[in-house]
């Protein structure tokens, strides 16, 4: 029997399922990968929106990390909400120790309902000790907006934003389109550090959209566990988080989860 891929997510908890190690566990699962995970905090939240957020110390990243790393082995880690420079200084730090080389970084900022999921302060250690670990960076628009300090109006600001946030040493970007206002369409932007490819695909209207950038992130990771090309990977993420949106469970009074296990039943079913 072959070796299972090896995936770890380190981020924080969401009490309601949708976002955060919740979602990420169960998209490596869904495609077929072992999922681990690290916690940088907990979050009291449902789909209405985030209500506490408890860090734990740095400390507490560190050694769920070594004991992950030491025993298991990874494959590929991605990072989701690290809430402060202590603790993205300390996950840089063990990145960096077990030479891993498939690092997602999904920059975390803001929760869709607005509480804020990473300190003012910790910009600089994101872009400064984070970034310049990453294979692939998947910001939203705000994001690359707040990474590069620059309004993003159209597809040639967005070109200009992947070109500023690999030279902060990431080797490719994915700025998504979801808050673009482009009609019934939404197109990512992929950027490998030369070429850019823009990937289109249908808006679906609905409220039910917690968690897709962590999902999305997610399902790149698995891939690149994998063994998978990046720009495939991508291709794959996206209709991983298109089943998810369009087959929607419909939990919740607020902003509901995707359905994570949407794209194997839909591959089941073909």
């Amino acid at each position: 029997m072959s070796r299972i891929a090896r995936a770890l997510t380190i981020a924080g908890s969401d009490s309601g399922g949708g976002a955060g190690i919740q979602a990420d566990l169960k998209t490596f699962q869904e495609l077929g990968v072992y999922g681990m995970s690290a916690l940088t905090a907990v979050t009291v939240q449902n789909t209405l929106g985030v209500s506490k957020v408890y860090p734990l110390p740095p400390i507490a990243a560190t050694e769920q990390i070594d004991a992950v790393g030491d025993d298991l082995g990874v494959d590929a880690v991605k990072t989701g909400m690290l809430f402060n420079a202590e603790i993205i200084e300390a996950v840089a730090e063990r990145i960096r120790a077990f030479n891993w080389s498939q690092v997602i970084v999904d920059p975390v900022m803001i929760a869709k309902g607005g509480a804020s999921l990473l300190q003012p302060e910790a910009m600089r250690a994101l872009k400064t000790v984070l970034l310049p670990l990453a294979t692939m960076v998947t910001p939203n628009i705000p994001e690359a907006e707040a990474l590069c300090g620059m309004k993003i109006d159209n597809m040639t600001d967005r070109r200009e934003a992947a070109k500023r946030i690999c030279e902060f040493g990431s080797r490719q970007v994915v700025i998504k389109g979801g808050h673009a206002d482009l009609g019934e369409r939404v197109i990512d932007l992929y950027y490998d550090g030369s070429q850019f490819t823009e990937l289109a695909g249908k808006r679906i209207s609905t409220q039910h959209t917690h968690g897709t950038g962590c999902t999305f992130s997610a399902a790149i990771t698995a891939e690149l566990a994998k063994g998978g090309a990046a720009l495939q990977a991508v291709f794959t993420a996206r209709a991983f988080i298109q089943a998810a949106i369009e087959n929607e469970l419909a939990l919740g009074k607020g902003h509901g989860p995707t359905n994570h296990f949407a794209y194997r039943l839909q591959g089941a079913s073909r």
